[in-house]
């Protein structure tokens, strides 16, 4: 059954059968199709011709999901209303017929006006559209339109989401930005990941079908607008909700749930470009053991091959794979290795694949073997569009690479870095489907893996993303950032805004990927002596206190893990401060597991990420509607990364409506303000929100060991409840019910934590596991 479901879905993604609206309206020139996905999702369609307004919702959106049940549809003179319990979508009447003047014949749009408006539950109107176009022009030959859609933009609202855009230093709201949403490694603050999926702080979210490059412009002149590269109607969603968890949720309805990863994706991951060899991987994680450091995964980076595309493990580096994965597994450890999707013509494989016609063409059928304008010159592109060049790809992966004992692939370059504009996938231009490669390639392998073996969770780690991404199993992160400070400061309001998008598991390189500079431009002493670190950091004096306060940082973020290219990446090679202080960081880290896994539950069952920007859960709080510095994770932690070299304190708002604890000192502040927090180099400033409950296991290796609950703190304010969950941690038994949930609740009154629902003897223990802060 979950096989099935898993195949209807990804069949779902890809669908191109007509849907069933719930009518379509003629506006005397303009057709607008309406359907609904649940109360609180409409899906409006608008075209030109209606044959187009009838089509299906495109890559990404799951159309067997439709469901109209919940709306009823009335007609009269001031137009057409569709409306459930907490969704109203009013489309306007056609104006009535008139001469047209002398500006309206020059300069009025040939399309007929269609206008519509959203209201929420409590009547307000909360969307309202003003303007639709599409503009003709021709595209890679193609006679197609530039396809867009304008709506009002109130003076008090903010936009969030629109995947990942790394241009901020700070400020979270994208009002008066305009964002180009397309995937794009080599953008000028790093790479760009388009998930067409804006929120507002008005409650609501809209979708934005259309896989070419897209403009979106966040209230300029007063005007919201998105416009589209290619296409030939406006398609959109809009979702409506009082609080997150119904935004997403209604989100996973519409592009799919987000799966809990297998639990080892919540330890720390250890990586680096690249590991030369099976003796250093080894080596590496034997190191990790006798020094009693916690590690679940180790990674193999590129060219482990013999040729891009040989798809093969080089036996002179790797003489036994199959002996390596059993050594890692026997330490407690997984191994991730990476799978590109390139091929050089000296490849194996390349003739084959040309001869089938799998590979990324030029206009005249040719396949396209790197890009002369840019440092990627060598390869050719699988062209995963292809349902068959996609099974192709799975199957030798698996039979080549995964079969010799590695658990999970890590598919890189999959914005694609050989940028299809101007190209041709088998389902059309490249211009036209810019965005969606990184959906169906990570879906093939995806698809593959669960049917390969289908009671071992998925996990894959992708560079990119699109509408759906989120639950093919991916862990995402921010592509090839430099390890410097400016860079670690752009990560934090980059990521809210990606798990905002919809993508709740998204991380970076800690450390930065890029080749580090063997000198540095500080112009602070260093807070750690790099003197014992020369090795690998040279005269770049600052770098172990940036790599450590990125690891703090990395503590609370969904996925932790080490990478770069760097002659070491490990904790202990930056000197003996910086390890002190990344072991005592990992250790916290594994600590938290408990905390953290039962966020993953919660973001399985709602859809709504658990590391979140501030407006989240204080939407009453406008002073935090711009604050892209720091986050909550999960329910309990608001965090504030150190993003300054020599920095050791740091300006930190903390939300009004709560009190807050200290998480070093327990100190108790009140909500409301901005406070001055000390942040010596061996912290980085976490608070508590007052009647939170943490969870804190015990200490283990990794995850491949059963991990018990050793203290449960609270921080007293006001009553509270914790749903603690565990399970196996590998298999999909969660699916079908299966795994303990113990409800945790705090009295704050009587002071008493109590326990229900979990395994009886656990229950019994939680009043003795307590420790109340303060008390």
């Amino acid at each position: 059954m979950v096989l099935l479901s898993l195949a209807l879905s990804f069949a779902g993604a890809i669908t191109v059968a007509n849907a069933t609206p719930i009518t379509t309206l003629d506006r005397h020139g303009a057709w607008v199709s309406v359907e609904a996905y649940g109360p609180n999702v409409i899906h409006v369609t608008i075209a030109a011709d209606k044959s187009e307004a009838l089509k299906a919702p495109g890559y990404g959106i799951l159309a067997d999901h439709a469901d109209n049940s919940a709306f009823h549809e009335t007609s009269g003179q001031d137009g057409d209303t569709f409306a459930s319990k907490v969704l109203t979508l009013h489309v306007d009447p056609a104006p009535p017929p008139h001469t047209p003047g002398v500006m309206e014949r020059y300069f009025a749009p040939n399309l007929a006006p269609v206008r519509l408006q959203v209201k929420n539950a409590k009547g307000e109107t909360i969307v309202n559209m003003i303007d639709w176009n599409m503009s003709p022009h021709e595209v890679a030959g193609e006679a197609t339109y530039q396809v867009g859609a304008t709506f009002s933009a109130p003076a008090d609202e903010h936009y969030y989401g629109m995947g990942q855009n790394q241009d901020s230093l700070g400020p979270l709201d994208l009002r008066g930005r305009v964002m180009d949403c397309q995937h794009w490694y080599d953008a000028p603050s790093g790479e760009t990941v388009c998930v067409p999926f804006m929120v507002s702080s008005k409650g609501y979210g809209i979708i934005w079908d259309n896989p070419s490059d897209t403009r979106f412009v966040a209230a300029i002149r007063g005007r919201t607008s998105f416009q589209s590269k290619v296409g030939e109607r406006v398609s959109f969603f809009v979702i409506t909700g009082d609080t997150p968890e119904e935004i997403y949720s209604a989100y996973a309805r519409v592009t799919g749930k987000t799966p809990i990863p297998p639990k080892a994706a919540f330890g720390l991951i250890q990586s680096k470009a690249r590991y030369d060899s099976q003796a250093e991987v080894l080596r590496v994680a034997h190191t990790y053991r006798e020094k009693h450091y916690p590690l679940d995964i180790m990674v193999i980076d590129w060219f482990y091959w013999t040729h891009m595309g040989q798809m093969d493990i080089n036996p002179a580096e790797f003489p036994d794979p199959d002996g390596m994965n059993k050594q890692l597994h026997d330490m407690g450890m997984q191994s991730i290795i990476s799978i590109w999707p390139r091929f050089e013509r000296s490849s194996r494989y390349f003739k084959e694949l040309d001869a089938k016609g799998y590979f990324l063409k030029d206009k005249d059928g040719k396949t396209v073997d790197g890009l002369p304008f840019r440092s990627d010159r060598a390869g050719a592109l699988i062209d995963s569009t292809n349902p068959a060049a996609r099974k192709w790809y799975w199957e030798h992966a698996r039979d080549n690479i995964l079969s010799h004992g590695f658990d999970y692939p890590w598919l890189d370059e999959t914005e694609p870095d050989l940028v299809p504009d101007g190209y041709f996938y088998s389902i059309g231009s490249g211009d036209r489907y810019h965005n969606v490669f990184p959906l169906l390639h990570v879906e093939g392998v995806a698809q593959g893996m669960r049917a390969w073996k289908p009671n071992k969770r998925v996990l894959i780690l992708s560079r990119a993303a699109y509408l759906g991404s989120q639950r093919t199993g991916a862990l995402f992160w921010s592509s090839d950032i430099d390890p410097t400070w400016e860079a670690l400061q752009r990560q934090i309001p980059t990521g809210l805004n990606m798990t905002a998008s919809g993508i709740a598991y998204w991380g970076n390189d800690i450390g930065g990927w890029q080749y580090l500079p063997q000198t540095t431009n500080a112009t602070r002493p260093p807070l750690l002596d790099p003197s014992d670190a020369r090795d690998v950091v040279g005269q770049n004096n600052d770098y172990p206190e940036l790599l450590t306060r990125w690891f703090e940082y990395g503590t609370f973020l969904p996925t932790l893990r080490l990478h770069g290219d760097r002659k070491h990446t490990e904790i202990w090679a930056f000197g003996h401060q910086a390890e002190a202080i990344m072991a005592k960081y990992d250790e916290l880290r594994y600590r938290l597991i408990p905390y953290i896994y039962s966020q993953a539950k919660k973001t399985y069952d709602t859809g709504a990420p658990f590391m979140r920007p501030l407006w989240m859960d204080f939407p009453n709080d406008p002073n935090v509607a711009n604050i892209g510095t720091q986050y909550m994770f999960g329910p309990a932690f608001l965090v504030a990364p150190v993003t300054e070299q020599g920095q050791t304190e740091k300006d930190v708002y903390l939300p009004a409506g709560s009190d807050w604890y200290n998480f070093w000192t327990n100190e108790k502040l009140t909500g409301g303000r901005w406070v001055k927090v000390d942040a010596p180099i061996d912290q980085i400033p976490v608070f508590v929100r007052a009647g939170s409950i943490v969870p804190l296991g015990s200490e283990i290796q990794s995850t491949a060991s059963e991990q018990s609950i050793t203290e449960i703190r609270v921080y007293p304010g006001r009553d509270d409840d914790f749903a603690l969950y565990n399970d196996d941690g590998t298999s999909y038994g969660y699916q079908a019910g299966k795994g303990t949930t113990a409800q945790l609740h705090w009295n704050d009154a009587s002071g008493v934590l109590s326990a229900t629902g979990g395994d009886e003897s656990f229950d019994k223990k939680v009043p003795g596991l307590a420790k109340v802060i303060g008390k």
